[in-house]
């Protein structure tokens, strides 16, 4: 945790240098913001989406206007390397972009033929969520929520992760900046347990959580108790499968990347190699060296693509998986070790040999380590990739897309990419099974997830009521 001393502090993972610490927020702070969200909910429910949408555009131009300050506070504070902090920063303006572009299709109000006079669907705002969110991705994360649940009518109280403390103040200050209602979005900084007693409070309608599987749990637990709705995005071990027939340099370029954006630290990135024996041992060279090709280094050096992990204790949980799965008889390619030196950096990693009982394998690891598994054929590669406590995205790798689509209706997870890297794209539901979680975020999907579905029945009848017992 980044919390030390009851202070909420900024450390760069590269320098160990302490950039920033606060004070946390005192229960009055915390029930202050609360009280503003509310407030500020009560005026934005009622405005026209489509005056929604102009401050969400607004907020997009305020992003791409700031990219370069935002982009930096990314790789300061957790260490992206800063070409993909400034992504991070684009891909936030064109998910506002999006909903401001598609909320009023999104929440259209749907007519429903019944023996009514009218009679319909609407898609009403529930009113303050409570969004614990991850430093991974620390804008995008927050965007990926708050841009349809904003075009829908809600507030937001923000619990953002504790190492990345002046990305969360950043966000606030461009939301307000954009001209939503003040307090629409408020930050609170504390450390992770303090907000759990927040769930309870009348006002706080819903809870949306990016975090660990325990960690939704615990929180899916108290919500449960006090009748809240949740969204769940939680941990994944994505399974990357490449069978006999696939274009094996295609594959294996997009594999290292898939397993090392954001230094590997990403629910979706593809942790789970299955080749096809025919072309493992292949798969498994050319994989090995376009992973050796990756540059590892300053984070703020446009050039370079493996920066830091985001904290001391990812790094030692990381080499304790590799150690174990190598005692246990996996075998290194490449890597296999942190780089000595100042900064929280271990050497991007492959390993081969892997079986279904290493730590490689069973546990999410959560940095630029990769395990390759072999099986015989397409059958049990779908029973390796459903062979996990997780669900949430998948790659297939096959010329005859038919089969792979065919395989994908087979496996356990949110999302299936066939020949491509899985990434969360505004225009498709994104989310989880298993315990990777449940509920969906974007499209159409994400935006109605946090209002009222509501039926409407206008009178008197014109028709008799269909055929039924009378029941609730």
């Amino acid at each position: 945790m980044a919390t030390t001393a009851a202070r909420i502090v900024s450390l760069n993972p590269a320098t160990e240098e302490v950039l920033a610490s606060f004070e946390p927020f005192t229960p009055d702070q915390v029930a202050a913001a609360v009280a503003d969200a509310d407030r500020a909910f009560q005026a934005w429910r009622g405005r026209p989406v489509a005056e929604r949408g102009r401050s969400m555009r607004r907020l997009a131009e305020l992003l791409r206007e700031r990219a370069d300050r935002y982009a930096g506070l990314i790789t300061q504070e957790m260490g992206k390397p800063i070409a993909e902090a400034r992504a991070e920063i684009e891909k936030c303006a064109v998910g506002c972009d999006h909903y401001a572009e598609h909320a009023i299709e999104y929440l259209a109000d749907e007519p429903v033929k019944t023996n009514a006079r009218r009679s319909l669907v609407a898609f009403e705002p529930l009113g303050v969520i409570l969004a614990v969110m991850p430093w991974n991705f620390p804008f995008w994360q927050v965007v990926r929520f708050g841009a349809p649940a904003f075009m829908a009518g809600n507030a937001a109280v923000l619990k953002h992760a504790s190492n990345v403390p002046q990305c969360a103040l950043a966000i606030e200050e461009a939301v307000r900046d954009a001209g939503f209602p003040e307090g629409l979005l408020r930050t609170v900084l504390v450390a992770g347990g303090a907000i759990e007693p927040l769930i309870d409070d009348p006002r706080i309608r819903a809870v949306t959580l990016t975090g660990s599987s325990d960690t939704g749990s615990r929180i899916a637990e108290r919500a449960g108790r006090a009748l809240k709705k949740t969204v769940l995005e939680l941990g994944g071990s994505d399974p990357f499968i490449v069978l006999r027939d696939a274009d094996l340099d295609a594959a294996a370029k997009i594999a290292a990347r898939a397993r090392n954006q954001n230094t590997g630290q990403s629910c979706i990135a593809a942790k789970r190699f299955i080749a096809e024996r025919p072309i493992a041992e292949d798969f498994e060279r050319r994989f090995a060296k376009a992973v050796e090709d990756l540059v590892v280094g300053d984070p703020t050096d446009p050039k370079t693509q493996i920066g830091p992990l985001a904290r001391r204790d990812l790094v030692d949980n990381l080499e304790r998986q590799v150690d174990e799965s190598v005692r246990m008889g996996a075998r290194v390619l490449t890597g296999g070790e942190r780089i000595a030196g100042r900064g929280f950096f271990y050497r991007p990693t492959v390993l081969v040999d892997v079986t279904d009982d290493m730590p490689v394998f069973k546990e999410e690891t959560f940095g630029p380590v990769a395990a390759v598994v072999r099986v015989r054929d397409a059958d049990e590669a779908v029973r390796v990739a459903n062979d996990s406590q997780y669900g949430l995205g998948a790659n297939v790798w096959t010329r005859d897309t038919a089969l792979g689509e065919s395989l994908a209706r087979r496996i356990e997870s949110g999302s299936v990419f066939i020949n491509g890297m899985v990434a969360s794209d505004p225009r498709l539901p994104f989310g989880g099974v298993k315990r990777s979680g449940y509920g969906r975020e974007l499209s159409t999907f994400g935006i109605r997830e946090f209002t009222n579905i509501q039926t409407i029945w206008i009178g008197p009848a014109e028709g008799p009521a269909p055929a039924a017992p009378p029941s609730e």
